[in-house]
């Protein structure tokens, strides 16, 4: 639960997918096995330290899908409101910030993917973050940042402060 006044942001990129059928449309691919475990992983870690979101901004693909429902396996304590934005899917950071902007909850999960994701991660924060990880974003990759603001469309980039960057001990 986030205090009066402030926002947090649960920013992950999908868990590692699948590319064992060539011919499969991109948006179509699911998780491996190692994807599945990072996902279920993150799951325990956002559980573990009470970051649990109440609203859930997830792209339509299937390998986003797959990474919420491995978090929520883990993520039992609340049950958000869980959205498929068509949108999401390889958006550019400026499409990511227009739809966080109408995210109603204080603390939000949004799952999409790379470049775009990557991108936003690096807009967010007021201070830079000194984690090799962070400019590749690798999958499962998830930055944690809260902001002093009242409503989601108040949201600017460089407001936050970071709270956590987590990425999977198997590289998600």
């Amino acid at each position: 639960m986030t205090p009066l006044g402030h926002r947090r942001l649960i920013l992950t990129r999908h868990a590692k997918s699948s590319w064992d059928d060539p011919v499969m449309e991109d948006i179509d691919r699911p998780l491996n096995a190692r994807g599945q475990a990072a996902a279920r992983e993150l799951g325990d870690f956002l559980a573990s330290r009470g970051l649990e979101p109440e609203e859930v901004m997830c792209s339509t693909a299937r390998r986003t899908r797959e990474t919420w429902d491995g978090v929520a396996s883990a993520v039992i304590e609340t049950r958000p409101e869980i959205t498929f934005v068509e949108s999401l899917y390889h958006a550019s950071p400026f499409m990511l910030l227009e739809v966080l902007k109408t995210a109603s909850a204080p603390t939000v999960m949004m799952i999409a993917h790379n470049p775009g994701i990557a991108e936003f991660a690096a807009m967010l924060p007021a201070q830079p973050i000194y984690n090799p990880d962070f400019r590749k974003y690798p999958t499962c990759a998830t930055l944690i940042v809260d902001f002093q603001i009242e409503d989601w469309s108040d949201l600017q980039a460089g407001q936050g402060s970071v709270l956590e960057f987590f990425t999977p001990s198997g590289r998600g």
